[in-house]
C-alpha cells in the first residue's frame, strides 16, 4: 500500500518544524522539495525522532551558474546543461543522504524552438544517463516530472505521461523513474486511471491535487477515491504526495484525505 506524504506548504517553518508538524498530523512523510538554506542535520534529527521523513527533494545547486543552466528557462533539453545537471545531482544527492530521503525530482526545462523535439527528447535521456553513475548504489531514485502547459507552466517541454515513460524506458535504469502528477495529467491528457495502470512500471512517485484550483482532493472534478483505489490496485508502495493547497484547516483536510483510502 502507498503512503501519503503531507503537502510541503501545509505545515509552516523549517524542515525540522515541518517534519514534526506532519508527524503530529499523523503523516509518515512530508515534501517541501526545496532544500537549499535548510538545516539538514536538524531535519535528520527530527526525522529520526518522529519517524516522519522527507519524501522527495528537488534537484538544486548552490552555484548560481549551475542553477541557471538546470532551471526551466534552460534545462536538460539543452546539451550544455548536462554537466551542470550532473553537478547539481551530486549536490542534491549529498543533501538527500543527510536527511535520509530516497527521491530527487527532476524537470526537463522549457521547449526549445531552435531544434526538433527529437533532439530535446534525446538530450533529456542523455542527461539522466549521465547522472546515473553519481547515484549508483545510493538507493536514491531520480523522478522526471511532466507538467501541464495549459494552466501553470507555459512553454515547458515534457507534458505527457507517454513521452515521460518513453524517456524512462530509454534511460533503462531502476534509479530513473517517472513522477506522475495527477493534477498536471488531468489537465494535459485526462484518462488518469488507464494511464496510471499502463505506466505504473515506469512510475516512481505520485503528486496529487484537484482540478481546477490545485487544492486538496475532493474540491474539484477528479474522483480521487477511485484514483487512489487504482493506484493501490497496481501494488505501488511508494509515496503519494499532496502537492496542492488547502481550502480548510490542515487538520480537517487530513481527516478527509485518510477517509479516501
Amino acid at each position: 500500500m502507498f503512503t501519503f506524504s503531507c503537502g510541503g506548504g501545509w505545515v509552516k517553518g523549517s524542515y525540522a518544524d515541518k517534519i514534526r508538524g506532519a508527524a503530529a498530523l499523523g503523516y509518515k512523510a512530508i515534501e517541501p522539495l526545496g532544500w537549499l538554506g535548510e538545516d539538514l542535520e536538524a531535519a535528520r534529527a527530527a526525522a529520526d525522532e518522529t519517524g516522519c521523513v522527507i519524501s522527495a527533494i528537488l534537484v538544486q545547486s548552490a552555484d548560481e551558474k549551475t542553477a541557471k543552466l538546470i532551471g526551466n528557462e534552460h534545462g536538460i533539453v539543452h546539451e550544455d546543461a548536462r554537466e551542470a545537471f550532473v553537478k547539481a545531482i551530486g549536490e542534491t544527492l549529498a543533501a538527500a543522504k543527510t536527511i535520509n530521503c530516497n527521491t530527487i525530482v527532476v524537470t526537463s526545462g522549457n521547449e526549445r524552438l531552435d531544434v526538433s523535439r527529437e533532439v530535446q527528447h534525446n538530450n533529456i535521456v542523455e542527461a539522466l544517463r549521465a547522472a546515473l553513475p553519481v547515484i549508483e548504489g545510493s538507493g536514491i531514485q531520480l523522478v522526471l516530472e511532466p507538467l501541464n502547459v495549459l494552466v501553470n507552466h507555459a512553454g515547458y517541454y515534457l507534458t505527457t505521461s507517454h513521452e515521460g515513460a518513453e524517456i524512462i524506458n530509454e534511460v533503462n535504469s531502476p534509479q530513473s523513474r517517472l513522477l506522475y502528477d495527477v493534477y498536471h495529467q488531468q489537465i494535459t491528457e485526462g484518462n488518469l486511471i488507464q494511464n496510471i495502470r499502463q505506466y505504473i512500471g515506469e512510475i516512481g512517485h505520485f503528486h496529487v491535487g484537484d482540478v481546477p484550483g490545485r487544492r486538496e482532493p475532493g474540491t474539484g472534478e477528479i474522483n480521487y477515491k477511485n484514483v487512489f483505489k487504482a493506484i493501490a490496485g497496481t501494488g505501488y508502495d511508494g509515496f503519494v504526495v499532496f502537492e496542492c493547497g488547502l481550502t480548510e484547516p490542515v487538520e480537517a483536510v487530513t481527516r478527509k484525505m485518510f477517509e479516501l483510502i
